[in-house]
């Protein structure tokens, strides 16, 4: 009986689609009208990019000096922006207007390369995704605390040794996971623009104050700091200096890092022009506005304090005054980081209800949604299902966070882990078997030498931050004050 009621509402879906095709109202799949420009792609990749990230740039070029430091950030901004453009050709298989859609970057890679690759790439996407959101919750957590310790160092005085001014980081990450309980129930992307819009516009509210404080400490040095090379040993062991280096292209990495929610985003968009063009067009505009902003953020912080650069811009506390503007900068952290942690993890919402709905197409408790009038605005779909399981979500990564509240070096981690297999591996090939590219080409070699360059730097990556993580391990108390 289950069975027949479910293939009566699949043909009426598929009725109402064929109708509705090619309407005002309705795109060439069936779905409702697509209205995305430009503009929202490039503010939802903003909103992705320009996350805590372009906090630990600064860091990160004190590790590499002024040499290697802002050529990594170049070499990064490009390789990203030029397999940005290979996945977009990705998102229609076959002909690029008139092709079959693929929704989310798994449905790309099922078209493109099939196989155990399907699972290989889910497995690496949502796991870098919830990975992602424990990074932003620590992060918001790290801003919410500095935001606490800015005022009482004001008023205390003193430096990061003021017993006066130590905070636990938990209350913070719990009031971040609570409002993130509220946000999740948001159904999709489509939904979520003003938020992305209001995300983006603090991002770019934070990194210029960043940068502001950044020119004026160096005005009032009267002088550039750094080295060519970066800190130097003696300053760090040798070792040290080796694992922080690796380290900080990881964290390089994670500044960058957005392919893995590219599809997604493309799915909003309206045609024509062909997704891929605007696609294209918003990759280029964001890479480049945020290449700007990690190249001023990262050399002006390093300008600044040198090898002692901190970990995290504006909250490590090179700057005390003015206080009230670092509050300001670490409260517009917190604003975008809520934003941005429901552009990550959408992809990863929808793709677990839409594996339990078809497992489980019989459970009404999966299915049924109820509707709420708002009035002035459309009705609101309510799911049960979606309810409890994204709250699970939400407190699963906040113990998580709770746990490992170390900054650095998780975004470290984050970066290495899905830079390779997410912005270049997996594009690569996907692009090589769309256009039909021959094996031992001279296109073709190129494409490889550039993901296994690319992998050499994952793992190096990787193991620096993972370095770090034990190291900050064998000093950290779970729950603790910090000061």
């Amino acid at each position: 009986m289950g069975d027949n009621k479910n293939r009566q509402v699949f043909d009426l879906s598929i009725d109402v689609g064929a109708q509705q095709v090619g309407s005002k109202c309705f795109d060439d799949d069936g779905r409702l009208k697509r209205t995305g420009s430009v503009w929202t792609a490039s503010s939802h990749i903003i909103t992705a990019v320009i996350g805590s990230g372009v906090l630990s740039l600064a860091w990160a070029t004190a590790q590499l000096g002024w040499v290697a430091g802002p050529t990594v950030m170049f070499l990064f901004s490009f390789v990203t922006y030029y397999t940005s453009t290979l996945l977009a050709a990705c998102y229609r298989h076959g002909d690029p207007i008139t092709g079959k859609r693929n929704y989310t970057y798994m449905d790309a890679v099922r078209s493109n390369l099939g196989g155990f690759k399907v699972t290989l790439c889910g497995w690496v996407q949502y796991l870098n995704l919830f990975g992602v959101a424990i990074g932003y919750t620590i992060a918001s957590s790290v801003s919410l605390m500095a935001i606490n310790r800015a005022g009482c160092f004001h008023t205390h005085g003193g430096a990061n040794g003021n017993s006066k001014c130590e905070v636990n980081s938990n209350p913070y990450m719990i009031a971040f996971g609570v409002v993130q309980i509220f946000l999740s129930q948001i159904p999709d992307f489509d939904q979520l623009w003003w938020l992305s819009i209001l995300a983006a516009v603090m991002s770019f509210t934070y990194s210029t104050i960043g940068l502001g404080l950044g020119i004026a400490k160096v005005a009032e040095n009267g002088k550039f700091m750094g080295s060519l090379t970066g800190i130097s040993v003696g300053t760090v062991s040798e070792t040290e200096k080796i694992w922080r280096s690796f380290q900080a292209l990881g964290d390089i990495a994670f500044a960058y890092s957005y392919s893995l929610i590219l599809i997604e985003i493309q799915d909003t968009l309206k045609s024509p022009p062909s997704e891929s063009k605007t696609m294209k067009k918003a990759s280029l505009i964001s890479v480049a506005v945020t290449t700007l902003f990690y190249m001023l953020c990262g050399c002006f912080g390093y300008a600044a304090f040198g090898d002692m650069a901190p970990g995290n811009l504006l909250t490590g506390f090179g700057f005390y005054e003015p206080f009230w503007l670092i509050d300001i900068a670490n409260a517009a952290i917190v604003i975008h980081l809520v934003g941005a942690y429901q552009v990550y993890c959408q992809p990863l919402f929808a793709f677990i209800e839409k594996y339990a709905a078809n497992r489980f197409a019989d459970m009404e408790f999966l299915t049924k949604e109820i509707k709420i009038s708002i009035p002035g605005c459309k009705p609101f779909n309510m799911s049960l299902f979606r309810i409890v399981w994204r709250t699970i979500f939400v407190i699963l990564t906040t113990l998580i966070s709770m746990l490992l509240p170390f900054f650095n070096d998780v975004v470290g981690l984050l970066g290495a882990l899905g830079f390779w297999p997410l912005t270049v591996y997996f594009p690569v090939e996907m692009y090589i078997s769309q256009k039909k590219i021959p094996k031992w080409s001279t296109r073709w070699l190129c494409l490889q030498i550039l993901s296994i360059a690319c992998l050499v730097i994952t793992i190096a990556a990787a193991a620096g931050s993972i370095a770090g993580v034990v190291l900050d391990l064998k000093s950290y108390k779970p729950f603790s004050m910090s000061s």
